[in-house]
């Protein structure tokens, strides 16, 4: 049995697909909003500001429709923990992937720095977005 499967969340992986397309706009907002300041503020000296801040709004357009919609269509009926297991571990090793193939050629950059960057910024949003379900603050369903 998972942590998570015994707490009265709202199961997103049991909604519609149609009730997910509303919340995605939202929950990518409120997500490229925590992740990106960590970015901007962790990223090492080799990367622009503007290189971060897109960083910020880039990685998480590619992963989130994923985490939001395709995997919750994926594991429709199974426990919240699986399913939370397997998008906390997509999201931030597909963020570190697309960085990593995105800036490759980047001289004397630490990929330690910015891939642990890059997963506190998941675990961050990850940890938000539970607050938030736990509240209800979402509000959407």
């Amino acid at each position: 049995m998972f942590l998570f499967d015994d707490i009265s969340f709202v199961q997103t992986q049991d909604l519609p697909l149609s009730e997910l397309w509303y919340f995605l706009p939202f929950g990518y907002l409120v997500t490229i909003l925590i992740e990106t300041p960590i970015l901007l503020a962790g990223l090492g000296s080799k990367f622009t500001f503007k290189q971060k801040l897109l960083s910020g709004i880039w990685l998480t357009a590619c992963t989130y429709p994923i985490v939001v919609i395709v995997l919750p269509a994926l594991f429709q009926g199974s426990p919240r923990g699986l399913y939370l297991t397997v998008a906390e571990i997509f999201a931030p090793v597909a963020e570190c992937a697309i960085f990593w193939l995105a800036f490759r050629g980047t001289e004397a950059v630490s990929w330690t720095r910015s891939f642990a960057v890059i997963i506190v910024a998941n675990l961050a949003s990850f940890g938000l977005g539970e607050v938030l379900n736990a509240y209800n603050w979402l509000g959407l369903f």
